[in-house]
């Protein structure tokens, strides 16, 4: 599902959206916003998920499990 929404852009930017699309790297206008804004949002989770693990260190709680596991079960590389 998709909605249509009304933004502002920069004149610049609508030049450049126009660009890509005419020289077909671009389906359309649309589809660069859309994955401009998917990217966007994916580095801001990651830099949220880096400012977690700042904050709270690695500790994971599966690290005694992967060195059991190394130490009892031989894994051949």
């Amino acid at each position: 599902m998709s909605t249509q929404i009304a933004i502002r852009l920069a004149d610049s930017l609508v030049a450049e959206l126009d660009r890509l699309v005419a020289s077909g790297r671009a389906r359309s206008r649309a589809s660069l916003v859309e994955a401009a804004l998917e990217r966007e949002l994916r580095r801001l989770a990651a830099a949220s998920d880096a400012e977690t693990l700042r904050r709270v260190g690695t500790d994971d709680d599966l690290d005694s499990l992967v060195e059991w596991t190394v130490a009892n079960i031989g894994v051949k590389e």
